[in-house]
């Protein structure tokens, strides 16, 4: 397991060579002289799922929001492709092939998932039907109930909907923040299950999750954040799996483990 002393490095099994999205020692904020990220390394190698997690105000979200232009960089760079993208704005990122799915407000309520579709296609509307049909088949019940309000959907079905929009514009890295916040526990499953399902059509991406445990059963490499600093980085289950972050970092994670260790004890004998 590599240390916050170390440069993350791609996993042994990630595919070699330049990495598709890079930033390096970011430091970003939202107030002038207050910085949330200080120093923080991201690699992202085409086609992987990274997992970012950490304790709450570590910049995890910043993290997300300074890659897509939303957070200003004030020192460090971001590259694709091998490009400098720092601080690009946003719609040039969407341009560019980077998709955002923020945490909150993720739809357009008043519209029907026909249109949220069509506003995330916005800036190359003649690819509507092929991105369309694409995303239906990743998504069919979006197919079935096109013409309906996303103001109507539960926060699952929303969640879907914000997901099928961000990838209307074919994007290569997906940036994901808290996608299964607020959910009840089998749509966060589902939430995962979709997540790992557009992976697997070549789409890197990179989630922020506040579920810890199941972020990093899915993930390819995970990333642990602390101070706006890498604490450490590795394959997600040897870092679910690693005392130390366990200790320090997944308290929850710790306890849930120890119950299913106790639960799985045969019954004492009289």
């Amino acid at each position: 397991m590599s240390t916050a002393t170390d440069r993350p490095q791609a996993a042994s099994d990630a595919p070699r060579g330049e990495p598709l999205l890079r930033a390096s020692d970011l430091v970003a904020g939202y107030l002038p002289g207050v910085n949330i990220l200080n120093g923080c390394d991201l690699d992202v190698y085409p086609g992987e799922l990274i997992g970012i997690i950490g304790p709450n105000g570590a910049g995890k979200s910043t993290l997300l929001k300074a890659l897509f232009g939303l957070v200003t960089v004030r020192s460090g760079t971001v590259t694709l492709g091998g490009e400098d993208i720092t601080n690009k704005r946003a719609d040039t990122l969407v341009h560019r092939g980077v998709g955002f799915v923020p945490q909150n407000n993720n739809v357009f309520p008043s519209l029907t998932i026909e249109e949220n579709l069509q506003m995330g296609s916005f800036q190359a509307p003649r690819t509507f039907g092929e991105r369309f049909d694409a995303v239906v088949d990743l998504f069919p019940t979006l197919g079935d109930r096109r013409k309906q309000r996303a103001g109507s959907l539960s926060g699952g079905e929303r969640q879907m909907v914000a997901m099928a929009r961000a990838l209307m514009m074919n994007p290569s890295v997906l940036l994901l923040d808290e996608p299964s916040a607020g959910l009840s526990p089998v749509r966060q499953d589902e939430t995962f299950i979709r997540t790992r399902k557009i992976n697997k059509t070549g789409v890197s991406i990179i989630m922020v999750e506040q579920n810890a445990r199941r972020c990093l059963q899915i993930c390819d490499r995970g990333y642990v954040l602390d101070q706006g600093k890498n604490a450490y980085t590795a394959k997600g289950r040897e870092l679910m799996n690693d005392p130390k972050v366990i200790e320090l970092y997944l308290g929850t994670l710790a306890a849930d483990q120890e119950a299913e260790k106790s639960a799985s004890q045969p019954p004492p004998t009289a």
